[in-house]
């Protein structure tokens, strides 16, 4: 009893602490992105065309390179460790994001954000580090935390970035920011986290092929239909990012004067919905089954597209866009927490790691092919594509994805690995 006791209290520590960790990266990642087209124009360039066309080309470098090289990071952690991998990308992230605050042109940008891009791999290794230490039936549980942990982060972020560059006038000194905020997730990793390094006899340890590693991920086949899962839900959430703000125009017809305020807050609904919903929703997967949180949560975001392609003002949209955040801040904790259920111990890094580049790469092709069927089709027209990817999604789910073998809801969930 006291040795139940003493673990209970162990993981609860380490959720907290990987949660700290997760909500001062997001921090990290959520400070320059408002800034990156303002920093371009510093850098020199200054006809609106072609900033969007460095921005564009800049913000999807880093998630397309990171898609490539995620999987060989993952099955590192399998035999490294899943800690010295979160230390390795909050190290590159650090350096990177400082070397960025000195860059003199557009290219030496672009160069530097595909290095972060191909030293990345934070969440891979954060997730596979938590589904280690995690007991499983509290898997759902404790990613939704550490998501909520994370969108705390992605909130303040900007804020904290946005009042120093103000106040120093200088896009700089936010990037300098960045790296501030990775090294104190380092340090914080550095002395806090606890894991129990891999056995170096173990099959997963031995295998230097990523042939190898993509070859043992390859058995796991109810890991792969998790794959299109992620990449769609990931695609669709940035399709439409991009385009938003000037949909909030048109929906004010450009008579605010406070558009800027208007836009932030359309966003900020959305992630304190996500705040409050994803907690609330991790925990209801460990219970209700993962397959029908996922299928409850795919169809309540794809309904919540709907009135916003339909919005008469901004406010119908802000409200659509707030009822949208309680339904899809469910769906990435609950999709991690089914991976690490169907993925023995020793895999999930690896697997992770394959998944972590679904991700990326709906991050890379979202705003891409959003942003052109936007400018072919109508902002509207693409919020419509957009609920129906969430709705397709829906049905994928229920077709493909079962919940772990012995699962039953309510009970402990436990499964050795």
């Amino acid at each position: 009893m006291e040795q139940q006791a003493k673990n209970q209290t162990s993981w609860k520590t380490m959720l907290l602490v990987m949660s700290l960790v997760q909500g001062i990266m997001m921090m990290a990642f959520s400070s320059t992105s408002p800034f990156l087209a303002l920093f371009i124009e510093q850098l020199g360039v200054h006809e609106i065309h072609k900033i969007d066309i460095w921005a564009g080309l800049i913000q999807c470098s880093t998630p397309l390179v990171a898609a490539i090289v995620s999987p060989l990071w993952g099955s590192l952690a399998d035999r490294t460790g899943r800690k010295m991998m979160v230390l390795r990308s909050t190290a590159a992230i650090a350096l990177f994001n400082c070397l960025v605050g000195f860059s003199q042109n557009t290219w030496e940008l672009l160069g530097l954000r595909m290095m972060q891009g191909a030293f990345s791999g934070f969440s891979a290794a954060a997730v596979a580090l938590v589904s280690t230490v995690i007991p499983e039936a509290k898997l759902g549980f404790a990613l939704g935390w550490t998501q909520s942990a994370g969108m705390v982060g992605s909130l303040i972020g900007p804020l904290i970035g946005g009042f120093l560059a103000d106040l120093v006038h200088s896009y700089r000194v936010v990037f300098f920011l960045t790296s501030g905020f990775a090294v104190t997730a380092f340090l914080v990793t550095l002395l806090f986290v606890r894991e129990q390094l891999p056995d170096r006899r173990s099959e997963a340890t031995r295998k230097p092929s990523l042939l190898g590693q993509f070859r043992a991920v390859k058995e796991l086949k109810s890991v792969h239909t998790m794959f299109l899962v992620l990449f769609i839900t990931q695609f669709s959430v940035m399709s439409v990012q991009p385009v938003l703000p000037v949909y909030m125009k048109e929906l004010t017809n450009g008579a605010s004067g406070f558009l800027g305020t208007i836009a932030g807050f359309a966003f900020s609904v959305t992630g304190l919905a996500d705040l409050i919903a994803s907690p609330f929703l991790g925990k209801r997967s460990d219970q209700l089954g993962y397959r029908r949180v996922l299928t409850i949560c795919m169809t309540g975001a794809g309904l919540f597209y709907l009135p916003q392609a339909l919005a008469p003002n901004i406010w119908v949209f802000v409200a659509s866009r707030f009822g949208l955040g309680m339904f899809v801040g469910g769906i990435m904790p609950t999709a991690n927490a089914l991976v690490g259920r169907l993925t023995p111990a020793r895999q999930r890094g690896q697997v992770f790691g394959i998944t972590s580049s679904a991700t990326f790469l709906g991050s890379f092709a979202g705003p891409l092919l959003g942003g052109l069927g936007s400018a072919v089709f109508g902002i509207r027209w693409m919020l419509g594509i957009t609920s129906l990817l969430y709705l397709l999604n829906m049905l994928w789910v229920r077709i493909k994805v079962r919940d772990p073998e012995g699962f039953a809801p309510g009970a402990g969930n436990t499964r050795d690995s």
